[in-house]
């Protein structure tokens, strides 16, 4: 796996329409980790890409009445098995974080990676998750000379009392 044109290479690409042009595209330097599963705490399923692509039918769960109608994204989806869909390119914005601020910067978005962890603030996170994690991690940071290893943080970090993840049981010792 590499980045070519903003792209992993070697997995699986969904773009997704809810993205939109950074006001610059070389201001990247944020990763942002969130954990998504739908519905809430299950796993292999259609809908995260359903949701990603505006796609998603309120009729197949309760909870899709709710947020079908969301316009969001994320770059980047790791599955429980580790397995990568890559939704909206790295040089554009994708729609993850929301109200956010960061170090005194507010709309984090402006200048972030969103990567998605397929799981639940309450399950531990798989071995393939944080394998498939470091790996692209190490690639960011060296594809985008803007990111560093200390600018990492949970959606939690950066929308406090509105958004908790990834959670309690993500390890942060697990990131190289």
């Amino acid at each position: 796996m590499k980045i070519h044109q903003h792209w992993l290479t070697d997995i699986t690409h969904t773009p997704s329409p809810n993205c939109d042009e950074r006001a610059d595209e070389t201001d990247i330097g944020l990763i942002v980790i969130h954990c998504i599963s739908l519905p809430p705490q299950t796993f292999n399923t259609p809908y995260i890409e359903q949701l990603f692509t505006n796609q998603l039918n309120p009729e197949d769960h309760p909870y899709f009445k709710e947020i079908y109608q969301l316009k969001v994204s994320a770059h980047l989806v790791i599955g429980r098995d580790g397995s990568c869909v890559q939704y909206v390119p790295f040089n554009k914005r994708a729609w993850h974080a929301g109200v956010s601020s960061y170090q005194g910067r507010e709309r984090c978005n402006d200048f972030s990676i969103g990567i998605e962890l397929e799981g639940a603030e309450t399950i531990p996170y798989t071995d393939s998750q944080y394998a498939q994690l470091n790996t692209v991690i190490d690639l960011l940071l060296a594809h985008y000379p803007t990111l560093s290893k200390q600018h990492i943080v949970g959606h939690s970090d950066i929308a406090p009392g509105r958004k908790t993840d990834p959670g309690a049981f993500f390890d942060w010792q697990r990131l190289k």
